[in-house]
């Protein structure tokens, strides 16, 4: 990896010549512009406004705007010689717990690389005076014309160091939360819950862009002639939710299901809450037939009753029954 900055890391009266290498790269896909008639490139040139013509690159400076207009030219010689300690220097003020660090602070990323063999001593025990404290250092530190904020912190053998932004260049969230009289019910945090349980955590060396695969294979496709690649089916929601449980619900199961678990309605985990037992009303007679056919169901229970408690009266009514019922067959024969 190629340098972009040779200085020196300040610690305390300790001098640590390094190197500074970017520690990240973009892998997005760049597109140029074109002429849609004939395909022509499309190029800006840098012109002088003064003389109407097209500069090189020594010729061009750099100049500070005034308020009415006016343009003061900067040099790099004027800038070389502020009276600032980091104009090479990586200066470290203060070792604080990492937490204390904002994450809307964090800016780009860099590797710090020992700048020789006399550095690797004074090197190595900053990085291991940095593991055993589990801090991280702040310093200061000047690059491309300006003074930055940085934080240094160790990443497997290395010291790396993230750019941090000003205090006063982070925003105040000042009218971006939502509206404070919307209130979240019991239940919807329950499946929330659920949903983020599900979802669970990920190793972030699996996700990758399906975006910039899906246009390298569009242009491999129209370099070769080939078929475009179908668009996906099936569109996801537009940011509009109808019925907030129903969306926290489906989340769940889809979540299951990409998970390989069992997507059922109970698998949520999530149950709805019971203010008490359900009793069932009895219900009232429609008529007074029904009424008298519990009567009657009840002078039976009660016969029987009887009829079990005393046999001799259960002889009795056996032999008064077949009285009760010969009137019908005299009927019935005439």
């Amino acid at each position: 990896m190629r340098s972009i900055w040779n200085g020196a890391i300040s610690f305390g009266l300790v001098s640590i010549p390094i190197k500074l290498v970017n520690a990240t790269e973009s892998h997005s896909i760049s597109f140029r512009q074109i002429h849609l008639e004939d395909g022509g490139r499309i190029r800006y040139r840098k012109v002088c406004e003064l003389e109407e013509r097209e500069v090189s690159a020594p010729e061009i400076g750099k100049a500070y705007e005034d308020a009415d207009g006016s343009m003061i030219p900067i040099t790099d010689e004027d800038l070389a010689s502020l009276p600032i300690p980091t104009a090479r220097t990586i200066e470290i003020v203060a070792f604080v717990p990492a937490d204390r660090i904002d994450p809307l602070q964090m800016d780009t990323a860099y590797y710090l690389a020992a700048n020789g063999v006399p550095a690797a001593k004074p090197y190595t025990l900053l990085r291991e005076a940095l593991k055993r404290s589990q801090k991280v250092a702040i310093a200061k530190f000047a690059l491309r014309g300006r003074e930055r904020l940085g934080m240094l912190r160790v990443v497997d053998d290395v010291i790396a160091m993230h750019g941090l932004l000003w205090p006063d260049e982070i925003r105040t969230p000042e009218s971006v939360a939502p509206d404070s009289s919307v209130t979240v019910r019991d239940k919807e945090l329950d499946l929330a819950d659920a949903l983020m349980d599900t979802l669970g955590e990920v190793d972030l060396n699996d996700l990758h862009d399906d975006y910039r695969e899906a246009v390298e294979e569009l242009i491999a496709a129209k370099a070769s002639g080939e078929k475009m690649p179908a668009a996906p089916s099936g569109e996801k929601g537009g940011g509009k939710v109808i019925d907030l449980m129903a969306a926290l619900e489906s989340s769940v199961r889809q979540a299951k299901v990409a998970r390989g678990e069992d997507a059922d309605d109970s698998a949520a985990d999530v149950k709805p809450l019971r203010k008490g037992p359900a009793r069932k009303a009895s219900p009232k007679p429609a008529s007074g037939k029904k009424s008298t056919a519990k009567k009657t169901a009840a002078k039976k229970t009660a016969a029987t009753k009887k009829t079990t408690a005393d046999p001799t009266k259960k002889t009795a009514t056996a032999k008064k029954t077949p009285a009760k019922k010969s009137p019908p067959r005299k009927r019935a024969s005439a």
